[in-house]
């Protein structure tokens, strides 16, 4: 399973879990399995998010694949400009 972090704001939506282990294929799934179980994250899942697999971040890319053993950092959304 993968280790995932979630960062910034996002405790508030967890009920304070900063930290899980989950076992998702890609984003898309890991999106999916933190919406079930933590259903006051969902909305804010589905605004997008920047996620980080192993030290590389990735934008608006859902099918991006997620290792047995990655670690994964889940932050806000990465704004440009």
């Amino acid at each position: 399973m993968a280790h995932v972090v979630l960062m910034g704001n996002l405790r508030q939506f967890t009920g304070g879990v900063t930290e899980i282990e989950i076992d998702a294929a890609n984003i898309r799934q890991l999106f999916r399995k933190l919406g079930e179980r933590f259903p006051d994250l969902a909305p804010h899942l589905e605004e997008g998010l920047a996620v980080a697999i192993d030290g590389q971040i990735y934008q608006d890319t859902l099918l991006e694949p997620i290792g047995e053993t990655s670690d994964v950092h889940v932050l806000p959304q990465i704004a440009g400009g």
